[in-house]
């Protein structure tokens, strides 16, 4: 390669990779629905689990920009057998609820691709 293509080239690549790195991250941030039975709640961990309509289970960590709607008590009123519906963002550690919803009968999705 001569030293115009080379300074040619360089500038396209880091153009790439920036673009890469950008669509990685906004994969990364995207919502999914999940819709399930609340099993099990740690309150010390702030972390809570569900059995999805599909079967799975699926635990989910909160924080205070969790969002908690039509739940008494926001995180503390979560109770095994409660149905809700949670909006989560994938994260390095797992799942980060951004938004719980008292759910009500089926018919929703368990997580499996849906946004």
């Amino acid at each position: 390669m001569n030293h115009a293509m080379r300074r040619t080239a360089a500038p396209i690549l880091a153009a790439m990779l920036a673009f890469a790195l950008f669509a990685a991250t906004q994969a990364q941030g995207a919502l999914r629905h999940f819709d399930g039975v609340v099993l099990s709640k740690n309150s010390d961990a702030k972390t809570f689990r569900i059995r999805t309509q599909g079967g799975g289970k699926v635990k989910f960590r909160v924080n205070g920009t969790t969002v908690f709607e039509r739940v008494p008590g926001g995180f503390s009123g979560l109770m095994p057998g409660l149905r809700v519906q949670v909006n989560a963002k994938r994260v390095n550690s797992g799942w980060l609820a951004r938004k719980v919803e008292k759910g009500g009968g089926g018919g929703g999705h368990d997580g499996a691709g849906h946004h």
